[in-house]
């Protein structure tokens, strides 16, 4: 007798304990003429699960709902089920993996998905006008931010593991391949993807073994993320239009008003940044990163000696940052992301600033520390407003006549190890 799944055709969450059954000999079927929004709104579903949410599943010995949940009960109805491993270590790594797999990769595509699809409120990036609204803004960067580190810590054990435990496919296997599916095929682009080329590999191994196949069919990755979903109602066709009533006709306007109604629709012109009005400065930071980039012997006679021989102090203001929160950096490979991604949402500033993130220490905790030239006199209001990320580092402007600071610039700059007495793990520069 086969177990009645209540879910629609295409629900990834359905994926999971349907993938389970094919590995398993268990006999799931899926609900005949399911119906999103409208057969799981029926007093008999709600029974089975008050909230509606999907998918349920039916079994002798009563309803059962959370994905999870059900791909768990399907892969126990068989004795010694190979997808829960072999031994309790194995087990616990799954179950590992499977909380993984739902709270850091599941969690956060769904924070820069639904919104896009319309499941969630969107709201667009210039949007802030208060602290609540900034903050509600920035959850889809959050939630990118977050879905790369947890991707990077998924490469890093993959790069050295072909499932994510044992050597053949386990329940965390199905689950977490089940959550990438939605990824891959509306917002994880092969530009994104690129960057985790073993989580790239394990996908499409995964997706490609036939169990998988059978349920999922042909899986696609999206050559676009998908754009925000248009709020405004589809428009009725033609035919059904009503004719709309005569008015009578305006008379032409006069040309003075004529002047002024087009001067009222122009399009008022983008207001500029504050930065290109600053005076001009001798200082062009163009030269200074062809400099930078182009210098790869004596550095400090010449790039540092250049940059000096350039630098501004009216036109253009130093700055170093400290991490606030160096206690949590306790994996390098998570910290090197985390700066990583700073410097990814720092990609608005590039035409007016340059910098130089490190990551100190030779075990962890890791320390990060940075050094910043920004155009203008203090650090540029945008970019407090538009990088959440400013907010996690204290800001000391560079006193220039004081040689101990400037010589601390000078080792930032060129990457000196040791730095303050400690190795250097990593160096990044933003140009």
């Amino acid at each position: 007798m086969a177990l009645i799944l209540h879910a629609g055709n295409g629900n990834k969450n359905a994926y999971k304990s349907l993938i389970a059954a094919e590995y398993s000999g268990v006999n799931v079927k899926l609900a005949e003429n399911f119906q999103m929004g409208v057969s799981n709104k029926t007093p008999e579903f709600l029974k089975m699960n008050p909230i509606g949410k999907v998918p349920v599943l039916e079994t002798p010995e009563g309803p059962i709902f959370e994905s999870n949940t059900i791909a768990r009960y399907v892969t126990r109805l068989k004795a010694d089920n190979p997808l829960y491993g072999s031994t309790l270590v194995e087990y616990a790594r799954i179950e590992q993996w499977i909380d993984f797999s739902s709270f850091e990769i599941d969690g956060n595509i769904s924070k820069w998905l639904y919104p896009r699809l319309g499941f969630a409120p969107y709201l667009p990036p210039s949007k802030k006008s208060n602290v609540y609204v900034y903050l509600l803004v920035k959850a889809e960067e959050a939630a990118i931010a977050a879905l790369k580190r947890a991707l990077g810590a998924l490469n890093t054990h993959l790069a050295s593991n072909t499932y994510l435990v044992g050597h053949s496919v386990t329940l965390a296997d199905i689950i977490l391949t089940c959550n990438l599916t939605h990824g891959f095929a509306h917002v994880m682009t092969k530009s994104f993807t690129s960057e985790f080329p073993h989580v790239e590999r394990y996908f499409w191994t995964l997706v490609n073994q036939p169990n998988f196949k059978k349920v999922i069919g042909e899986a696609k990755q999206a050559d676009s993320v998908i754009p925000v979903a248009s709020k405004k109602p589809a428009q009725p066709k033609e035919s059904a239009k009503p004719k709309p009533k005569e008015e009578p006709k305006k008379e032409a306007p006069k040309p003075k008003e004529a002047a002024a109604e087009e001067e009222e629709e122009a399009p008022k012109p983008k207001a500029k940044n504050p930065l290109d009005l600053l005076p001009p400065s001798k200082m062009v930071l163009d030269e200074w990163k062809r400099l930078y980039s182009n210098t790869k012997t004596n550095f400090r006679e010449v790039a540092i000696k250049g940059f000096w021989d350039m630098y501004d102090p009216e036109g253009y203001s130093l700055w170093f940052c400290d991490y606030k929160y160096n206690e949590e950096n306790t994996v390098s490979f998570v910290t090197m992301n985390k700066v990583g991604g700073f410097l990814q949402r720092m990609d608005l500033a590039r035409k007016y600033a340059f910098g130089k993130m490190l990551v100190i220490g030779a075990e962890p905790p890791f320390k990060v520390k940075g050094l910043w030239l920004f155009r203008g006199p203090e650090i540029p209001k945008f970019v407090l407003d538009e990088c959440y990320d400013m907010e996690l580092y204290d800001w000391k402007k560079v006193d220039i006549s004081d040689e101990a600071q400037k010589e601390r610039v000078n080792q930032m700059i060129e990457d000196a190890e040791p730095f303050e007495g400690e190795p250097l793990l990593d160096a990044k520069c933003f140009k």
